[in-house]
């Protein structure tokens, strides 16, 4: 006897292999384009959303995109897309000019997902794992793409909206540029990150370093903090 084939799940993996090749792209769109009834793809569309596979796209209120969900889903490998190659160079020089180690963080959600690293070559050192996830308003990866994104995206990611403390840490990220994190994430662990910012400075990655606190204080963070941002603007 035949085994019935799950036709939901079906139709949510023929909707994200869609997106994958039209983002963004409506619901009426989509359901036309793989002969859907429109009511059933609108609950596979949200459904989806809800599970942090798609998105709506900025500046598109209507139509939707992947996020970078699938990324951590296949543990990241490194088949790469153009942001990670584009970033690659820059995390070498950044590693190399700062002696700490380098990564690039991408939204996914409501956290960040670590997507590239390079090690510090100390012996004593911090090391992000590729695919681990980062909470975005503790982490300054995360503070960093939060003091760059517009309202509606910021309370997204955050599933709330910021408090008073919280917007003005992101105002203070917006004028120096970057964001700095000590012990929050880890004991013993202390970050700078920098937002990657597309054509309208809307922020789409962070790079960053991480280190340990017997190396870095604040005000070594804060002389770090200049050389990440400055080397996030080249990508």
């Amino acid at each position: 006897m035949a085994v019935k084939r799950n036709q939901s799940l079906l139709r949510a993996l023929r909707t994200i292999d869609a997106i994958s090749e039209q983002q963004p792209i409506g619901v009426s769109a989509l359901a036309q384009l793989l002969g859907d009834d429109r009511s059933a793809m609108q609950r596979t569309v949200l459904t989806l959303s809800d599970a942090g596979w798609i998105r709506l796209a900025p500046g598109t209120p209507k139509k939707w995109e992947l996020t970078p969900h699938l990324f951590s889903i296949a543990n990241l490998a490194r088949s790469g897309d153009a942001l990670r190659r584009k970033a690659r160079t820059v995390l070498n020089r950044l590693c190399e000019e700062t002696g700490e180690t380098a990564f690039l963080a991408i939204p996914d959600h409501q956290r960040l997902v670590v997507v590239d690293v390079v090690e510090s070559k100390h012996m004593l050192r911090m090391a992000p794992r590729i695919g681990v996830p980062v909470t975005p308003d503790r982490s300054s990866a995360g503070r960093a793409v939060l003091a760059f994104l517009d309202d509606e995206q910021r309370a997204e990611m955050l599933g709330r909206p910021p408090s008073a403390e919280e917007l003005q840490d992101y105002a203070e990220t917006r004028r120096r540029g970057f964001a700095m994190s000590i012990e929050e994430v880890m004991k013993g662990s202390a970050n700078a990150a920098a937002p990657i910012l597309d054509s309208k400075g809307i922020a789409v990655a962070a790079i960053g370093i991480s280190g340990p606190t017997d190396r870095l204080n604040e005000a070594k963070l804060m002389q770090i903090g200049q050389t990440v941002r400055k080397l996030a603007d080249l990508i």
